[in-house]
């Protein structure tokens, strides 16, 4: 422990904090529960001890950053921590909020803990933009299986060719059915549909607004060079990220997404199982689904020459990712397991059009 210092461990709340402390000498203190408020906290911190002294940390999670950044303007250190990565005692089943507090406290002064980094105003609110997005999207696939859910219920046929298009949507603003009270359900069910399609559609131009005016909307373009990538997804990449060139390696990043797999080991033996799954779940989710486009042939003759560094890397990918999924199935392995190693390899090559952006 360094000398001098004071490690204080937060249980942050929606509506409380409960704080612990671990001083220079070992000293277990309680701190005490009171608000989630601005004044409270400023209130509180001066009790603490002189804020040279005072290393304060909390988990990531619903109560965002406004802590940390409130701490930064008094002058005092402050860490927001990753929840997967915090180290758990085997056979511990005892969780209450004082508990946590301390355990905290203790594992910031040993050094244990991994820091989340403290992402911009500009980063915050485009990663805010980016994952409403994703859940409008979501929404509106719920919305649209109600909607069939009701018409299958109600035995309506569907016309042939593809749903949602124009054609079929007037198809659908025809169906009745002979029950009132179904027929109201069924156009409620047709309003939410259209609701949430214009929201996904709103989201959507506004994310594209603002990843043309973002500082890192080099980055984004250098992205959508790579099959699979377009504009959303670049953008939602770089929001879950950050500054790629943070990352001091391809392994590095792949560890923050949470593609690694997870490894048990000993002596001569190495067994490898699944994905770790401790990172990052919606930059995951983004990397699976641009994963899925390098199952299709890729005919490289018909394609133009790279030009650009970003475009290069791209194409190396579009090669090789292709083939470790085709050598992956090929061997027995099930789609779901190859493409999960697509997606892995896809984060190493994101992770190096992102250090295109790093100065010499």
């Amino acid at each position: 422990m360094a000398h001098g210092s004071t490690w204080i461990g937060l249980d942050a709340h929606k509506e409380t904090i409960t704080a612990a402390a671990i001083t220079a000498d070992g000293e277990i203190r309680e701190l005490g529960t009171f608000p989630n408020r601005p004044d409270q906290l400023a209130k509180r911190v001066p009790s603490w001890g002189a804020r040279e002294e005072l290393r304060v940390c909390y988990e990531a999670g619903p109560c965002g950053y406004g802590i940390a950044r409130q701490l930064a303007k008094m002058e005092i250190a402050c860490v927001v921590v990753a929840p997967a990565l915090i180290p758990r005692r085997p056979g511990d089943r005892i969780k209450n909020d004082r508990r946590d507090a301390r355990q905290l406290a203790h594992l910031l002064s040993t050094g244990l803990l991994t820091a989340v980094p403290l992402p911009s105003r500009e980063l915050e609110g485009f990663r805010a933009l980016s994952r409403a997005r994703e859940q409008a999207v979501r929404d509106q696939h719920r919305q649209r299986q109600r909607l069939l859910k009701l018409l299958t219920q109600q035995g309506v046929t569907e016309p042939a060719g593809s749903r949602w298009t124009q054609r079929w949507w007037r198809w659908l603003e025809e169906v009745t059915v002979p029950d009132a009270t179904a027929q109201f359900v069924l156009e409620d069910d047709r309003q939410a549909v259209r609701s949430a399609e214009d929201r996904v559609k709103r989201l959507t131009a506004a994310l594209t607004t603002a990843s043309l005016e973002s500082s890192m909307a080099e980055t984004m373009v250098n992205l959508q060079a790579l099959h699979g990538v377009g504009v959303v997804t670049a953008a939602g990449i770089v929001a879950e990220s950050g500054d790629l060139t943070r990352f001091d390696s391809a392994p590095a990043y792949m560890a923050y997404n949470g593609t690694v797999p997870r490894e048990h080991s000993s002596g001569g033996r190495q067994s490898r199982g699944s994905i770790t799954r401790t990172g990052n779940a919606h930059l995951r989710f983004l990397l699976v689904e641009a994963a899925w486009h390098y199952t299709r042939p890729y005919k490289g003759s018909n394609r133009p020459k790279p030009t650009t560094p970003a475009e290069e890397i791209a194409h190396k990918a579009r090669v090789r990712l292709h083939t470790i999924y085709w050598k992956l199935v090929n061997r027995g392995k099930p789609r779901q397991v190859a493409i999960i190693a697509v997606a892995r390899a896809l984060a190493g090559f994101i992770w190096a059009i992102g250090q295109l952006g790093r100065s010499a």
